[in-house]
């Protein structure tokens, strides 16, 4: 894992723009701790830091080529999890390794097949490849979006990196802010628009997409997309699809040559993952598998039981733990500590985020990274089989709305009045109608398997992406790569095709899941209702935040001022947001949460010396 960046501009001489490529770099510093490489040509800059993962000594980047009078040039931040099969197909049509890093094998699989070397690869990536005589760079993200590529166009060319830091360290990008980055924030923050990000004229190469960037300009493309098919397969033999489908990408995404952990929450998806990972470990004598679990201090004290999260997780996890004699460590972290790391998640993301949902990832992938580089984690299996309650909840699920936030009223009376040009609804709507519209479905089936479909893909484009965000700059933050063994795209688009009568099995959420992998589990774990990310309930963390809020307004020159209004907000402190009867973002985003956001809102405008053009 690591991070990349590039610029490509046919107006000036790269030879002599080491300062800005330098700037740029090392604002990638955290991403790749362990190396860092450069590649200038005379229009063209690839700049690369590294997180040694796979073959230190052979996988240095940026890596080139040559073949006949092109070279071509390597940069990559991933993993390829089907790489040997790749190796031995490129081996027979005449390549050649010096080492066993997937960089080399990528970089072999674009020489042999150009663009269509994408469909072939099962992983997480985001790349570069630079043809020295054509003067061409050809960029890709992995279908489901795990790794991260934004980009920014000038007058003659390219400028793209793993985070936005990154682009802005370069001196023609401003962090300008206009009406709709507004309406991104308060409307839809912490998630984003597809593709888009709250600065203007930053933007983000899309999950599943590829582009060539050349004197012609910059032609992007979707490469992978969902396609509704119909389901064939019987209920057992589906249930044997699933199985064979999840423990083969676990497996496969088990390969590292440095320590690997797994993250073990005592809940169904970690648990699956955990117990496919130490079966692994004795299989092939690596010995114990280490995993970690988060809390928080006395927060068994605190915790109340509700419709999210019936019970807490310590028991389930020394179930887990036993059954799998795994080498566990259980990560505490004091309330205090998380709303101080608050402006240090804004640092990692670039923008406002899930508040302390953020932070508390951040401080404990930071106290993994102590013994651990690579961790694997159970993300993305709620989106996909059905964990949410918004699955199941009538009454949500069939409303026109994202199923998460519906408040978009209530959030856009915290504005300043007449802050933005447009309807915040029709604003929110548009985007939802967007998605909905795009959503493939097969002709003649139920109307709920259609909704299931629209829900579906809504969770993917919308969601999952902002889990996914949260995930790879925490954890990358903090020099730790973490892996998502259900976010394999043969898994999606086995499940998309079930019908929901399958995929909910038993009336339960994730019912298909849990039958699927019932022999190879602790009963307990198998039927524990969903509970999500674990998040302090200590009273003394929500008193902290309101300090520290209350601190933002009482101080004249607060950005958060330029845009808020003071009152309303001050209103909402002292309710406690029980105005909100629906959470913020999602079940994980109350009332704690929505102040620490608006403070995050501060913090990033701060750090990032926000231009607001309104």
């Amino acid at each position: 894992m690591c991070g990349i960046a590039g610029w490509i501009d046919f107006g000036v001489s790269m030879k002599e723009q080491e300062k800005i490529c330098t700037a740029m770099s090392q604002t990638l510093s955290r991403r790749g701790p362990d190396d860092s490489g450069v590649y200038l040509d005379t229009h063209a800059a690839l700049l690369h830091r590294r997180l040694a993962v796979i073959d230190p000594e052979n996988g240095r980047q940026p890596m080139s080529k040559t073949v006949g009078e092109t070279q071509y040039v390597l940069i990559y931040n991933g993993e390829l999890y089907n790489t040997e099969e790749l190796r031995q197909e490129l081996l027979a049509r005449g390549h050649r390794f010096t080492g066993h890093s997937d960089t080399e094998v990528l970089l072999c699989a674009y020489i042999e097949w150009g663009e269509d070397c994408l469909p072939r690869l099962n992983g997480i990536f985001a790349f570069g490849v630079y043809s020295s005589r054509e003067q061409k760079l050809f960029l890709a993200r992995d279908r489901m979006g795990v790794k991260p590529l934004f980009y920014h166009q000038t007058p003659q060319g390219l400028i793209f990196g793993s985070e936005i830091k990154t682009l802005l360290a370069h001196p023609s990008i401003t962090p300008t802010v206009d009406a709709q980055g507004v309406g991104e924030i308060f409307l839809i923050g912490p998630g984003r628009t597809p593709g888009h990000t709250p600065f203007r004229d930053i933007l983000e190469l899309e999950p599943g997409c590829c582009g060539f960037f050349s004197r012609e300009g910059f032609h992007i493309k979707p490469y992978w997309k969902l396609e509704a098919a119909e389901h064939r397969d019987t209920l057992e033999q589906t249930r044997e699809k699933i199985n064979w489908l999840v423990s083969d990408s676990i497996r496969r995404q088990m390969v590292s040559d440095v320590p690997i952990a797994s993250l073990l929450s005592g809940g169904l998806d970690s648990s699956i993952i955990s117990a496919v990972s130490a079966q692994l470990f004795e299989q092939e004598g690596r010995g114990p598998l280490t995993t970690y679990s988060v809390d928080y201090i006395e927060n068994d004290k605190y915790f109340k039981a509700n419709a999210f999260q019936q019970t807490s997780d310590s028991h389930f996890i020394e179930i887990m733990q036993n059954f799998i004699g795994s080498r566990h460590q259980n990560i505490v972290l004091d309330h205090m500590d998380v709303a101080e790391a608050l402006g240090e998640a804004v640092s990692a993301r670039d923008l406002p985020g899930m508040a302390d949902v953020d932070s508390s990832l951040l401080l404990f992938c930071r106290a993994i990274k102590k013994e651990h580089t690579v961790a694997v984690s159970g993300e993305c299996a709620d989106e996909i089989f059905g964990g949410y309650p918004w699955y199941r909840n009538p009454a949500v699920r069939d409303k026109a709305d994202f199923p998460w936030s519906g408040n978009t009223r209530l959030k856009s009376g915290l504005l300043r009045p007449g802050l933005l040009p447009f309807d915040p609804e029709e604003y929110v709507l548009e985007r939802y109608r967007d998605t909905v519209e795009k959503t493939p479905k097969l002709a003649g089936e139920s109307r709920e398997d259609a909704r299931i479909r629209e829900i579906s893909m809504l969770n993917f484009r919308w969601f999952m992406q902002t889990l996914l965000d949260r995930k790879d700059r925490m954890s990358m933050f903090s020099g730790l790569e973490v892996r998502v063994p259900f976010c394999d795209h043969r898994i999606v688009e086995y499940a998309y095709n079930i019908p929901w009568q399958m995929k909910s099995l038993g009336d339960r959420e994730k019912g298909l899941l849990r039958s699927a992998f019932e022999k190879e589990l602790p009963h307990e774990i198998i039927h524990r209702k969903k509970s999500p990310y674990p998040k302090t309930h200590n009273p003394a963390y929500l008193a902290r935040v309101k300090e520290m809020l209350t601190a933002v307004l009482e101080e004249p020159n607060s950005p958060l001022l330029e845009l808020v209004s003071a009152a309303q907000l001050r209103e909402l402190l002292e309710s406690d947001a029980a105005a909100f009867t629906v959470p913020w973002y999602g079940q994980l985003m109350n009332a704690p949460q929505i102040f620490a956001y608006f403070y995050q809102i501060n913090c990033w405008m701060k750090e990032y010396k926000v231009q607001l053009a309104l």
